[in-house]
């Protein structure tokens, strides 16, 4: 299965809290909700697309419970909530052990060798969703073969978990697809390809 990355992000790279806060997440973020009001129905479209293509997904514990709470208890709303309750899941966590949720499993002990063995599965797609440390944490150890970015036209300065953190690796990426909606939000896919060449 191809791994890919799904995120909702800003202009500077703020992944957090798109449609609003959430206390437990997001404490002392006071932008929450920056994506509300700058999206449109074609935007909204192709992310609901992009959550219907996938065999399966895989989640940080954090976006997982509140996904769980939220399209859990919409699992039959034709939306994101069918799209996602009807899929695999699986839950990278240490302090998980029976989720609620059908059809979730969990992954401990070698995060990495489980994620390989999943993405050596033929054909198909894992889709990773929300999960900015996860996204991270799958980044650094060179385990994604595409990122989804939904870039919304809005600056966060200052404040909110921003995906490529200020130190890291670096990684080249080749340009799949890119699509602009009527307000301005970006859709763009990258293949990830590795370590760049720098002069």
């Amino acid at each position: 299965m191809k791994l890919t990355i799904s995120l909702q992000i800003t202009l500077d790279g703020v992944a957090q809290a798109n449609g609003a806060n959430n206390e437990e997440m997001d404490a002392g973020f006071t932008r929450g909700g920056w994506a509300r009001g700058r999206g449109d129905a074609e935007a909204a479209r192709y992310i609901l697309d992009t959550w219907r293509r996938p065999d399966a997904f895989l989640l940080g514990r954090r976006t997982f419970r509140v996904f769980e709470s939220y399209w859990g208890s919409r699992r039959d709303d034709g939306g994101f909530g069918t799209a996602i309750s009807s899929k695999p899941k699986y839950l990278v966590s240490t302090t998980v052990s029976d989720p609620a949720w059908e059809r979730t499993t969990v992954i401990a002990g070698d995060v990495a060798e489980r994620v390989r063995d999943l993405e050596a599965r033929p054909g198909g797609k894992l889709l990773v969703v929300g999960s900015v440390s996860l996204v991270q944490w799958l980044l650094v150890h060179e385990l994604v073969d595409e990122l989804n970015l939904v870039q919304f036209p809005v600056v966060v300065v200052g404040e909110g978990r921003r995906v490529f953190p200020e130190r890291g690796p670096d990684f080249g990426l080749e340009l799949l697809e890119a699509q602009e909606f009527p307000t301005g939000v970006l859709g763009l896919t990258y293949g990830v390809r590795g370590r760049p060449a720098h002069a």
